[in-house]
């Protein structure tokens, strides 16, 4: 029996993921300790897992509004929303992130640390030498963020370009970034990892999971750049939690029945205060199409929505393994959880950009040819309108995300991250 620590920071969509995975390592008999946000201890403890709490100055609640907790951050959009997000939202409790893990593993020593990429306790535990410390694992509920010379700076969600152009490109973005954009967040994790272990943090802070003992990213490679460059620690599992959804039917359920194409749309569990961004634009750009446009709002009172026009339904929450086979397109503002969820059951897609990893995921949407993505946060309804009619005429893209289906099918799932994890803990 191993005894492993799970650390995430308090957002649904990094959590959840990583439920799935205490959830699998608890029923095979290991001891498992998950650190996150207190709001999450109930769903943490159904999993067989002992919840730890974040310290209070990293615990939040993602569901509260962020604009009203950083205002500034309203009015920032593409690299400089990221940046902001990484030094006041992921950098700066990191340091309490680091205090968790050794409070737990002075407690209790732990053969394997498994985090996420925004959880950078992660990068400051690698501030100590392996055998002063136990193995890190890094899960990729985000779009994959270690650089290359094969990508441009993370958060642009510029994709791929072939060949010394693109290498050149790449690199003059990677200087303008570096010196522009990140800047903040360097210093700041400089000054912390300066603290806690009295040297300089080694890599770029954003670079971190390069420099862990595995990254195990949940989706197949024909989801994610290609990367020439890539570290030997790099492995695919597929979408670990894509399965499972659980909501009860609503009462207009049988209306699903295929007499119509679905078209479902949702902006997910966090970013869904301002419906204007996707919901509404797609309602409208709809109305007269015949389709039946299914709303859900992550949670959120319906009464929030605007009107429903006549070919529209709504929940507050869809079981999304009864609904997703019954859909012809899923539109989205571009959760990387949820979109790995519609190609698990070979959707296509239209997203829109938005902030923190969604330009990445659009990138990755429109790269890979399983949909449509529209580079901004509040498309307009004649925009939806054009790109979810297109993603319906045009079989390619059915035809992309089926393959991408069939490639997560064949993925290893969470077997092959308890492979990886053995591994390392051996």
């Amino acid at each position: 029996m191993a005894s492993l620590i799970i650390a995430t920071v308090p957002v649904h969509g990094h959590v959840t993921p990583l439920l799935a995975v205490a959830r699998y390592f608890t029923e095979r008999g290991d001891r498992v300790r998950f650190i996150t946000g207190s709001r999450f201890a109930e769903v943490v403890k159904a999993t067989g897992a002992e919840h730890v709490a974040l310290p209070e100055e990293a615990d939040f609640d993602d569901r509260q509004d962020w604009t009203e907790t950083f205002p500034e951050r309203t009015a920032l959009k593409g690299p400089k929303a990221i940046a902001f997000d990484l030094e006041n939202i992921f950098v700066r409790p990191g340091r309490a992130h680091h205090e968790a893990i050794e409070t737990a593993r002075s407690a209790e020593p732990a053969d394997v640390v498994i985090t996420e990429p925004a959880f950078l306790g992660g990068a400051f535990l690698l501030g100590r030498p392996l055998g002063e410390r136990p193995p890190v694992v890094v899960c990729g509920v985000l779009p994959l963020p270690i650089a290359s010379r094969d990508t441009a700076p993370y958060g642009m969600g510029i994709t791929p370009l072939r060949g010394p152009l693109g290498h050149l490109r790449n690199a003059l973005l990677s200087k303008i970034a570096a010196r522009t954009v990140f800047p903040a967040a360097e210093r700041l994790a400089q000054e912390i990892n300066q603290e806690l272990h009295g040297s300089r943090l080694s890599f770029p802070i954003m670079d971190w999971p390069r420099h862990a003992e595995a990254v195990v990213q949940f989706t197949v490679p024909e989801f994610e750049y290609p990367r020439s460059d890539a570290p030997a620690c790099l492995h695919f599992a597929g979408p670990i939690s894509a399965t499972g959804s659980q909501a009860p039917l609503p009462s207009w359920w049988d209306e699903l029945d295929g007499s119509r194409p679905v078209v479902h749309v949702t902006q997910g569990t966090v970013a869904n205060h301002d419906h204007r961004q996707i919901i509404g634009p797609t309602l409208t750009a709809l109305a007269d199409d015949d389709v039946l446009v299914v709303v859900s709002t992550g949670g959120r009172p319906l009464s929030t929505l605007p009107p429903l026009p006549a070919n529209a339904r709504a929940a507050e929450y869809l079981p999304y393994d009864e609904l997703l086979p019954k859909t012809q397109v899923y539109v989205t503002n571009g959760g990387y959880g949820g979109v790995q969820y519609a190609l698990r059951h070979g959707v296509p897609i239209v997203t829109s950009g938005g902030k923190e990893d969604k330009p990445e995921v659009a990138g990755r949407v429109a790269w890979s040819g399983v949909g449509r993505a529209l580079r901004t946060e509040t498309p307009s309804p004649a925009a939806v309108g054009r790109a979810v009619r297109t993603v319906l005429r045009d079989p390619r893209y059915r035809d992309s995300a089926q393959r991408i289906a069939a490639s997560m099918e064949r993925s290893g799932g969470l077997p092959r991250l308890a492979e990886i994890v053995d591994q390392v803990s051996r």
